[in-house]
């Protein structure tokens, strides 16, 4: 236990504390204050809701500046340069961004925009020579995904994906206890992840943007987590489609998957995504010798975690500046998560999202081949 302990502090640890860095006006790397540790640069391109969380977070950040943007809403630009003192010349729009590859004072572009521009604003980043943060999922199908992981290859960049989750600290401590064998042979995972969408000309109901309805927004938490709870990668998916409000939900743009896993080892999954009920965002693992519980289980927080030994107590730190924290060491110091956040990660859970439609377009099992 005590070394479980030590590993999640240690995991965790770079999220406390304000950020003291030093000033750089000739490209050069910036440094920590004091620990002389580099400090990763980057242009945030979608100044929304959540690429203001992103923003906010931020400033409690130590390895990781908001130093630039890229935006197609000149007032949000103004705005935010105002408020995050970010200079002129590393301020970008949807046309000109390709131009960054020539400004030595940004590392990284972090991209949290609608799914269907994902692939090719990431192949844009990639070629200008900047490695690639991009949000959860990844592309709309593994095909795009895939020419994501290639077009980062060839450039030499690094190309990680906003899976916040695999660096919060119950869920970590929960797959430890898994992989030391905790609660025995792993036989089943419960997902259930959904809420209530509101306003019905949103992009998140849009499928050209979308890639879809629920699954893609809400129900790749289920997906993703049924794999890092389970800790196998599943080898086949049934899944059934409900739709009850065809005005909101067009074709093309689900309301409410049930999808069902089964793993390499017998454990089982049978998971939950929607547009169209609330409370709904936990996840439950059960073995031979004792269960996890959490829920919520993928909010922003805090998150809440019990296993058959009792109630998980870590301190609430902000996701997303554990986030920023350690993706710098992931791209700057080839940091390796426990659980991995790289595009090989994304493009398996596109995979299985494909398989998921497919299975409901034939109504027939669909093997994965991960």
């Amino acid at each position: 236990m005590n070394s479980r302990r030590d590993f999640l502090q240690k995991i965790t640890g770079s999220a406390f504390g304000l950020s003291l860095l030093s000033t750089s006006s000739n490209g050069n790397i910036l440094f920590e204050e004091g620990y002389q540790e580099p400090v990763l640069r980057v242009a945030i391109m979608g100044l929304g809701s959540y690429g203001t969380r992103v923003a906010e977070a931020m400033k409690d950040c130590k390895r990781a500046k908001l130093v630039g943007v890229i935006s197609g809403t000149p007032s949000k630009v103004k705005d935010w340069q105002t408020k995050y003192s970010i200079p002129a010349k590393n301020c970008y729009n949807y046309e000109n961004f390709d131009t960054i590859k020539n400004n030595p004072d940004i590392d990284a572009v972090y991209i949290i925009t609608p799914n269907g521009l994902h692939r090719e604003q990431c192949i844009r980043v990639a070629k200008a020579g900047k490695h690639v943060i991009c949000e959860k999922p990844m592309a709309i199908n593994a095909a795009e995904g895939q020419e994501m992981v290639d077009a980062c290859k060839k450039a030499n960049v690094k190309l990680l994906v906003g899976y916040r989750m695999h660096l919060e600290p119950k869920t970590l401590e929960i797959i430890q206890m898994r992989n030391e064998g905790a609660f025995g042979k792993i036989l089943f995972f419960q997902g259930l992840c959904g809420f209530r969408i509101g306003d019905p000309n949103q992009w998140r109901l849009n499928k050209q943007l979308a890639g879809g309805g629920a699954m893609m927004d809400i129900g790749i938490y289920a997906v993703n987590g049924a794999r890092y709870m389970v800790g196998e990668e599943p080898s086949y998916v049934t899944a059934q489609e409900t739709k009850t409000d065809f005005a909101k939900f067009k074709e093309g743009v689900d309301e409410t998957i049930q999808f069902q896993f089964g793993f390499p080892g017998g454990a089982v999954a049978s998971c939950l995504s929607t547009y169209s009920m609330n409370n709904l965002d936990r996840f439950f693992l059960n073995g031979e010798k004792g269960f996890a519980e959490m829920q919520p289980s993928t909010g922003y927080g805090p998150i809440q975690g019990r296993t058959n030994k009792g109630e998980l107590n870590h301190p609430h730190v902000t996701h997303q500046t554990v986030q920023m924290d350690e993706m710098a060491g992931m791209i700057l110091n080839n940091k390796n998560p426990l659980v991995p956040m790289d595009g090989e990660e994304g493009l398996k859970d596109l995979k299985i999202i494909d398989a998921i439609y497919l299975a409901i377009k034939t109504g027939k099992k669909v093997d994965l081949k991960m």
